[in-house]
């Protein structure tokens, strides 16, 4: 066999081992709207169509003009850690959002606009960058790696052309899938959990305080007077109080607590391996906090007005110890405070 044959014969096998990966990463992500698995199974097929040892996939916020990468492989620590930058003008993720389609590098060093010195100290020599797009809109980046700069075959670029496609699709109907999810289990106006999720994840919370003997607190509150309030100055301003609270529990409560619009002018937060001493005192960080921020969110509607709730506060297993008894409990702390002049919190005075 003449060495132009073999060079065929090669080529033909190559492009046939790419189409069979092409088929593999399509049949998996076309049937899953698990964003993760999604991600890691186009980017592993990314890298083993290039022959490539390292890769990530950036999904792009246009609105922010940001990108974030979700998955990475055979990167370092150091550089995975540093997974979120802004678009600059002429850098290189700006050049390849600008094209728009398969950007090529097949030596780092000898291009003007690679100057990122966190992918500089990596070492990465070559690479392949292709925007992840739906029609017109970009989704994300696709990124290939290499530590030595090489060139990059014809087929195999056309290969991972074809993969970008079948990746765009799927990326874009896991975040729906995503986006459908949360406005399930969400409250539209304050954007925090509905009263749906709040019966399913308390139970679950519970039920991981009990399986771990853990303790758990739950906080309720309701805005004093809301009903006077709306009447007053109407339900738009209504609005804008119950989305500046939820707001305010967001920003106020820890990354591992929860927050839900219970409902109305009701809220609750859970509160896990959280005793009743500490949940009192999220309780009252939450009441100043909204009483505190009154002034700022009511400047343009009713400035000379403050916003109050009263508080009630109850914990696992002190206060009850299946959701019915604990529910009860911080149902009547809440009343408690109301019926004791409102804007205070109240909970069971008893040794723990």
């Amino acid at each position: 066999m003449s060495e132009t044959d073999w060079d065929e014969q090669k080529r033909i096998e190559d492009e046939l081992r790419e189409m069979r990966e092409i088929l593999s990463v399509a049949q998996v992500v076309v049937s899953s709207l698990e964003l993760d698995e999604v991600l890691n199974v186009i980017l592993f097929g990314a890298m083993a169509i290039t022959e490539t040892p390292a890769g990530s996939i950036a999904l792009y916020d246009e609105a922010a003009s940001s990108v974030h990468m979700y998955v990475h492989a055979g990167l370092s620590e150091e550089f995975a850690t540093k997974n979120r930058w802004l678009v600059k003008e002429g850098g290189l993720t700006h050049q390849i959002l600008e094209q728009g389609e398969l950007f090529v590098v097949e030596d780092t060093e000898k291009t003007d606009f690679f100057k990122n010195p966190l992918a500089i100290g990596e070492g990465i020599r070559s690479l392949i960058a292709i925007p992840l797009k739906i029609q017109d809109h970009i989704v994300g980046i696709l990124y290939v790696d290499d530590f030595k700069p090489r060139r990059f075959l014809d087929h195999r670029l056309r290969a991972l052309n074809i993969l970008a496609s079948f990746a765009s699709m799927s990326i874009n109907n896991a975040q729906l899938h995503a986006e459908t999810q949360k406005l399930a289990c969400t409250d539209g106006l304050t954007t925090l959990y509905n009263h749906r999720q709040f019966k399913q994840m308390s139970k679950e919370e519970l039920a991981r305080a009990q399986r771990y003997n853990k303790k758990m607190s739950m906080i309720m509150f309701d805005i004093d007077n809301f009903k006077q309030f709306n009447d007053r100055y109407g339900h738009p301003a209504g609005d804008k109080v119950l989305a500046a609270i939820g707001c305010i529990m967001k920003q106020t409560l820890r990354d591992c607590d929860f927050a839900f619009r219970y409902g109305g002018e009701e809220f609750v937060a859970i509160l896990p391996e959280t005793g009743i001493t500490s949940a009192v005192t999220a309780a009252n960080r939450i009441a100043e906090a909204i009483r505190e921020n009154s002034p700022r969110f009511l400047s343009k509607i009713a400035p000379e007005h403050t916003i109050t709730v009263s508080t009630g506060v109850a914990a696992y297993p002190r206060d009850g110890e299946n959701e019915v008894s604990l529910l009860h409990v911080v149902d009547d702390m809440l009343y408690k405070a109301k019926s004791l002049g409102k804007d205070r919190v109240c909970f069971q005075k008893k040794i723990d």
